[in-house]
């Protein structure tokens, strides 16, 4: 397995295939997120980060999921309706994932390997769960699903640097 973010390829809403190389050099806060979840207000949070510290290098990516609750079970059109115009969400909301199990996709299992939970978990627990990616590719932290986007600014800051 890679050690380093940007080698991996994902795809977008629309079903196209891209290499996540193409942020390289730009702070990556990576969200498991989910329209039906209580956590789902969060994506205001996420949007604020986005706008405050884009012009600086961060880039927040959503990776749809709908393994925890059945909480996203839209497909890829509705949630990208639904983080539009629910939260005027501008920052990518790419294609759904699994993040646990067979079919988790690679990007989660280098995020989870490099930054395991609690206790050493690798599993992810819930939506919202966090990543904090450098830019050079490595990860700095995870946070729970509880954690607020806002609590992560100091660390965003830092990183940014």
């Amino acid at each position: 397995m890679s050690d380093n973010f940007f080698s991996f390829s994902v795809k977008e809403a629309g079903g196209k295939t891209i290499s996540l190389e193409q942020y390289k050099g730009k702070l990556i806060l990576v969200v498991n997120v989910a329209s039906k979840c209580g956590f789902t207000k969060q994506y205001e949070g996420l949007e604020a980060l986005s706008k405050k510290y884009r012009e600086q290098g961060l880039l927040v990516l959503g990776f749809p999921c709908n393994q925890f609750g059945a909480q996203e079970p839209g497909i890829d059109a509705e949630i990208q309706s639904f983080c539009s115009l629910t939260f005027g969400v501008d920052f990518p909301v790419l294609a759904k994932v699994d993040v646990n199990g067979e079919n988790a996709s690679p990007v989660y299992e280098f995020l989870k390997s490099s930054a395991p939970g609690l206790l050493g978990s690798e599993a992810i627990k819930w939506n919202f769960t966090k990543f904090l990616v450098a830019r050079d590719g490595k990860v700095l932290s995870r946070h729970a699903s509880n954690v607020e986007p806002k609590s992560l600014e100091a660390e965003i800051e830092k990183a940014l640097q």
